[in-house]
């Protein structure tokens, strides 16, 4: 093996892995409705390197060449199939090709009763606010929130950073990598270790079809929470577990010790893949505003890479110093991200896109205040992002309101005198005077 060689390819494969996790989320909830926005490949490494482990004498390269190298048939395939998929409507309005994305819009949602009319005005609604909004698009702008109004993007990046920090930091990256270590400690046989890491994953890979019925009905943070209560169970009995096996001296006990271990260590992987593998990935395509939502959600791997490398960095030493207590400290991360998403993450189950512009307008960064703000907002500016929830087939062709709701609009922007969508909540007590166009909005 060439060294020099193989840290070449591995930074250009991380810089294409990086794209396409900041693209693919992006236009899979930008093509997606947002009622079903939440709607194989560790399992296949695994399995690919069980199968070559038998390879010769096992001393040759290709145990290890081959797994690596089979990676680009979905590459492959991937680049075939691209071609063929559409572009984000929401993309194509920000460009300023609004036939295109309209066309593409009635092709994903259908004529027959103007959700896609609908969805296409509230897009072009809301491009036009973000632009009045914020004169800085920048990566640099969005981390400080340099004139980006009411939009707070530096909120926004904080938390999709620190939301994929705490998806490797509650386990999973200790219980990946060192897999084999755990079922070492729990007393797998050597010659066994391999082939139950590969199961494990198998049933990591399965456990993520759950969220395909879970996610768009309980919702994100619910998805989190529950993920997280049982992750620090799991990691907590494991632990002692472990620890209990490794002090054991009867055989039976430590068959049964360790046998309890490794089952909690499958429920574990069946949880994270049914919970936090989804969320962390899925909300940074969600909340960021259409202008930067791409960049947005760069943001999000930024923050996987941080938290990814942190812990392949730090994992190997607190193993060594702590041992089986290291999932204690994986316990302890799950129980305190129930009250940091509890706190300071909003939901986004069952939104518009367009409305999270609505959900973050709050000044305050604890969500039971941006949920108050948004419920102000929503009820002052009722024809800025409702069009699309309502799939009324009276709707207007050319505001995507109900016929019956029309106002007067000149090119997307009301007449004088008529009211003006802002991302500035008044209050009960001042609703009344926000109908009236206001410089400050």
């Amino acid at each position: 093996m060439n060294p020099e060689w193989m840290f070449c390819a591995r930074v250009f494969n991380g810089i294409g892995t990086g794209i396409l996790n900041a693209i693919t989320p992006v236009w899979a909830t930008e093509t997606a409705s947002h009622t079903s926005r939440g709607a194989f490949g560790v399992s296949r490494h695994f399995a690919a390197s069980y199968a070559t482990s038998f390879y010769g004498d096992g001393t040759s390269s290709f145990i290890w060449r081959f797994p690596v190298a089979f990676q680009i048939v979905p590459l492959i395939g991937l680049f075939i199939v691209i071609w063929f998929m559409p572009e984000s409507p929401r993309w194509l309005v920000k460009a300023g090709r609004d036939e295109e994305a309209r066309f593409i819009l009635g092709r994903l949602r259908g004529e027959e009763d103007g959700q896609a009319e609908a969805e296409y005005q509230d897009i072009k609604n809301i491009v036009r606010l973000e632009r009045e909004t914020a004169q800085q698009s920048s990566y640099y702008a969005m981390f400080f929130g340099i004139q980006q109004g009411k939009l707070h993007t530096a909120r926004r990046v904080q938390l999709v950073i620190w939301l994929q920090i705490l998806q490797e930091w509650i386990g999973i990256a200790g219980i990946t990598i060192y897999g084999p270590t755990i079922f070492s400690i729990a007393g797998v046989a050597p010659e066994d270790r391999q082939w139950v890491a590969g199961l494990n994953n198998i049933t990591y890979m399965l456990a993520t079809l759950i969220c395909v019925f879970t996610l768009d009905r309980i919702g994100r943070r619910w998805t989190l929470y529950w993920g997280s209560v049982g992750q620090g169970i799991c990691c907590f009995c494991c632990g002692g577990l472990a620890y209990a096996t490794a002090q054991a001296t009867e055989p039976s006990k430590v068959n049964s010790y360790g046998g309890a271990a490794v089952f909690f260590v499958f429920l574990y992987t069946a949880i994270f893949g049914a919970t936090w593998l989804t969320v962390p990935w899925l909300y940074p395509a969600e909340i960021f505003p259409l202008q930067i939502r791409a960049k947005g959600n760069a943001w999000g791997v930024v923050g996987w890479s941080i938290g990814n490398g942190w812990c392949v960095l730090l994992l190997p030493i607190i193993f060594e110093k702590l041992g089986p207590s290291t999932l204690h400290i994986f316990g302890g991360v799950n129980i305190l991200t129930i009250f940091i998403v509890w706190a300071l993450y909003p939901e986004t189950n069952q939104r518009t896109l367009e409305e999270m512009n609505l959900v973050f307008a709050a000044d305050s960064i604890w969500n039971w205040e941006a949920e108050k703000n948004y419920k102000i907002l929503m009820e002052e500016n009722p024809d800025l992002v409702q069009a699309a929830r309502r799939g009324s087939t009276a709707v207007d062709p050319e505001t995507g309101l109900p016929k019956a709701e029309r106002r007067d609009f000149i090119d997307g922007d009301e007449k004088d005198g008529m009211r003006k969508s802002s991302l500035v909540a008044h209050g009960a007590g001042e609703r009344r005077s926000s109908l009236v166009p206001s410089a400050k909005h």
